[in-house]
């Protein structure tokens, strides 16, 4: 990385998610160093200066969703003129769901330097937290608000097999968490963590139906969801499948009836196993 004192340079800096402490000595430095400082809520970004003992001295402007397109040429003309361009939103890392990406992607195109100081995320945070596996995960960004695009976001997850993360309402996440049961199932492992690193932070882990009732009392705060992925149905063994109907029917049951209760089990068709015992039979 350039040192922070070099001009011509769009800075990326993640900031804290509530407690100022996890701001890095990098943070500070380029609070206080850069040309320009491209905040999110500029009285939240001066909060923090305040909280972390330093001032900016360059310009500081406005950068939320409304104005980001308007502001960009102006941006990227300052780092054409060789100043340094300081990135921050209000909590976690820029373009994560936050303004940045046009941004950097107007820096890329004209091959201008972009560099990052990393830090905190509310993704990698409440994953590390979920006590779900995390070796493999995708992130959602933040669900739809509309009950046919949630219905169709969760529907997209029901065969997902990594570790999903997105980003929801306090407002909503009742109505979230009762539709995701609706069409993941109840029993679908998930973690809802709210105020990460705040003085009430919480996590609460269960099944979607659990996590709905709970949340329908009532939640505040930042929200982020971790959500298991899908559980591979097993390979069931055709043959095995087709003797366990057999035993059922010896036992009494109707063939139609045993073939539907070990296919449900097993997680097969249930006309593939009824036609696999009928060929059976006529063996």
């Amino acid at each position: 990385m350039a040192p922070l004192d070099t001009h011509g340079l769009l800075v990326l800096a993640a900031t804290p998610l509530g407690d100022s402490r996890d701001a890095s000595p990098r943070l500070v430095e380029a609070i206080g160093a850069a040309d320009v400082i491209a905040a999110e809520d500029t009285r939240r970004l001066r909060s923090l200066a305040a909280a972390l003992g330093v001032t900016p001295t360059g310009r500081v402007v406005s950068f939320y969703d409304a104005v980001e397109t308007a502001r960009l040429d102006g941006l990227v003309g300052a780092i054409e003129q060789g100043q340094t361009v300081l990135l921050v939103t209000d909590a976690g890392m820029p373009s994560v769901s936050d303004p940045g990406f046009r941004l950097v992607a107007a820096c890329v195109a004209k091959e201008l330097p972009v560099t990052c100081l990393p830090g905190p995320s509310a993704v990698t945070t409440a994953l590390a937290l979920s006590g779900l596996p995390c070796e493999r995960f995708c992130f959602e960004g933040f669900a739809p608000r509309k009950d046919g695009e949630r219905r169709r976001f969760f529907a997209n997850l029901a065969a997902e097999p990594r570790t999903a993360v997105f980003f929801e309402s306090p407002h909503r996440i009742a109505a979230t968490l009762a539709l995701a049961a609706e069409v993941l199932g109840a029993d679908r492992r998930a973690a809802v963590c709210r105020e990460l690193t705040k003085t009430y932070e919480e996590v609460r882990r269960g099944g979607l139906a659990e996590l709905a009732a709970w949340a329908g009392a009532g939640v505040r705060g930042e929200i982020t969801v971790v959500l298991a992925g899908a559980v591979p149905a097993p390979t069931a063994d055709l043959a095995e499948l087709v003797d366990r109907v057999s035993e059922l029917v010896d036992a009494g049951s109707r063939l139609k009836d045993a073939a539907g209760e070990v296919a449900a089990e097993a997680g097969v068709s249930r006309k593939q196993l009824y036609d696999a015992v009928l060929e059976s039979r006529r063996g």
